[in-house]
This record gives structure tokens, sequence and C-alpha cells, in this order.
């Protein structure tokens, strides 16, 4: 990755080719393992930090590379304890990143792209328009900055990631898995990669090659609605990405990961919160193994979209259970701050 200084990011250098540079400039091989810990271990943004580096291999790396460190830009704590920030990035393009504490996690949320093409219409994001994709490094710093937020402020470890920021993951494809490698290296933040979640608005082509590549991590599909005239109206992916594509894709990531799927689903009042709704979802649930997460939404100034009622909530819920689907409902989270996706970052835009 090119820099606004024309300089190459070191960290998007292989360790060969890092290797590669030292011999070039005599110096030892085993230099480049100490310069990759300083990157991904301690998390370094700056070379004149690297103590066990000589002098004169310090003033090389200055003159040849550079960090393209993120840095938090704004922040925003909850009363609920969730903290919202936003991240500025080495091109002063901005994203999103979220710390949710609950009882028994600490989640990062994290973005993959600066802006999303997807235009979700419930989502704030959608209304912005895709800059670029983010780099795996840049990945990788917003969940270390939120890992030091959660145990800064809260003296707990993070537990979670989550890829449900700003973006289209699966858009990202092949950054969002180099971040989700470095994130569960040894050398780097030593993560299970059973405790990240990637989200997608539903890329078929894309849910099968995570199949092929036989990933570890569990996947989320923001589903909304389980019928194709609703699901277009809200989600225009789904005129080239139908329910009946993303089941079949979601078949074959099942066979060959054996990971089960969950189905993101936010409640809207009068659209698809009825029993008929209901039903639509657990047919489609049927398809493979998977869980249900039932989303209380966050209202955005470009949509008019707002929550369900609670009786109507709890008919919802309740159909599923009855009928053996394992549901989860996940309240709102930050209702006092600018909580929904790509929310802080649109007024920071502004």
């Amino acid at each position: 990755m090119s820099t606004l200084s024309n300089k190459t990011d070191i960290r998007s250098l292989t360790p060969v080719q890092l290797k590669d540079f030292l011999v070039s400039i005599d110096e030892k091989p085993f230099r480049a393992k100490q310069i990759l810990e300083w990157l991904w271990k301690k998390s370094a943004h700056d070379f004149d930090c690297m103590s066990n580096l000589s002098v004169a291999l310090r003033a090389h790396l200055n003159e040849n590379f550079v960090i393209n460190a993120v840095t938090v830009d704004q922040k925003q704590i909850s009363r609920d304890k969730t903290i919202k920030s936003t991240f500025k990035l080495f091109d002063n393009n901005i994203v999103e990143g979220v710390l949710i504490p609950t009882d028994d996690r600490m989640t990062a949320c994290v973005s993959s792209q600066v802006g999303c093409s997807l235009t979700c219409k419930f989502c704030a994001t959608g209304y912005m328009d895709r800059k670029r994709n983010l780099e795996p490094a840049e990945i990788y710093d917003q969940v270390v900055h939120i890992k030091n937020q959660a145990e800064g402020h809260y003296d707990v470890p993070l537990t979670n990631i989550v890829y449900m920021g700003m973006g289209e993951p699966l858009l990202n494809y092949q950054n969002v898995l180099k971040s989700v490698e470095l994130i569960t290296s040894p050398e780097g933040l030593n993560m299970s990669p059973k405790r990240i979640t990637v989200s997608t608005a539903g890329v078929a082509k894309m849910i099968k090659k995570l199949g092929d590549d036989g990933v570890k991590f569990n996947l989320a599909l923001s589903l909304h609605a389980a019928n194709d005239e609703k699901r277009n109206q809200i989600m225009p992916i789904n005129e080239t990405n139908t329910l009946e594509a993303l089941a079949e894709a979601l078949k074959y990531f099942y066979e060959k990961t054996g990971t089960k799927v969950t189905y993101e689903y936010i409640v809207f009042n009068n659209f698809n919160d009825s029993l008929e709704d209901a039903k639509e979802l657990y047919e489609f649930s049927k398809h493979i193994p998977c869980k249900i997460n039932i989303i209380e939404y966050n209202p955005i100034e470009e949509a008019d979209f707002v929550n369900t009622t609670e009786d109507k909530l709890f008919a919802f819920g309740r159909y599923l259970e009855d009928r053996g689907v394992v549901v989860v409902v996940r309240r709102s989270r930050g209702k006092d701050i600018d909580a929904a996706c790509g929310q802080l970052a649109g007024k920071n835009k502004k």
C-alpha cells in the first residue's frame, strides 16, 4: 500500500519481502522477526521506538517505509458503557468501531470499508459512497484500539470481534481474511477464530468461497426479511443475490466448514414483524443449522424505519422458539450516543 508520501507501508510487506529488504542493506535476516514483533505484537507505530534495532537500521526503515497507523478521532461513551469511536486513516478518511460490553463478553465491532456500495435502506453507512477498502493493518489497528479501550476503561480483556461496522466484508475479501489471519496469529493478537464473526449482507459467490477456503471464523447473514419482495425493498443486493441463491451458498458453506450460521433480523414496525414474516423466517431457517439474532433497531435521520412494538417482538420470537429455533434478542446499545452503524462517521463527514 502506498501512502500520501509515496512510501510503502511496511506492514503491507510479507515476511519474505521484509527479509529481502534487510539483506539488500546488509542487515541480518533475523531482524525481520524483531521488526514484525514490534509491528504486530506490540503495535508500534514509530520505527524510533524499536529499541532493540540499531540506530542505523531504524534510519533505513524511516527512509524507505512508513507505518500508516490508524488513530482515534472521536470517542463517545454511553451510559451503558458502550464506546463508539471514529478512526482516522492515513488519508484522512474516517471509519467507525464500537466496544460493546455485556455481562459475559467484551466485543469489538470493526469496519472493513470506507463507506459502502450496497445502499441498504435502514443503514446510515448505506447512504455514504464507498471510497475504498481497508487494508488488513487498518482493520487490525481498530481491534487494537478497542482492545485498549476495554482494558483501559473497564479492566477487562477483549473476548470477541464482529465485522459488522461500516462496509461489506465480503467485498473486501482478501484483506478481511488477511486481517483475521493477523488477529488470530500467535505473532499477532492470538485470538481464537471461533471468537470472530464476519457479517455479510449476502454475496452468494463469496459465501461459497469462504467454504472453499475452509475458514474457521463464524458467519452471520444480515437477513431482515425472508421473502424476496420485501428484502429487495430494503436491501438492493437481494436483486442479484436472491434468497434461493443465498440458501444454496449457505448450504455449501455449512457442508464445507460444519459451522452454524447466524441470521440477523431487525424487526421493523409494520414491515417485517408479522407472524407471516416469522413463518417465512422459520422456513428459511430450516436450510442449515443456525441461530437467529433478533436485533433492536437504532433509528437514523435518513430513514423512517422504527422498531416494532414489544408485544409483536415477543410474539415473533415466541413463534420461532416454539418451533425449536434458537433465538437471541439483541437489545440496542448506546442509545444515548450515535450508535447506529455509520451514524457517527456520517455526522463527522457533514
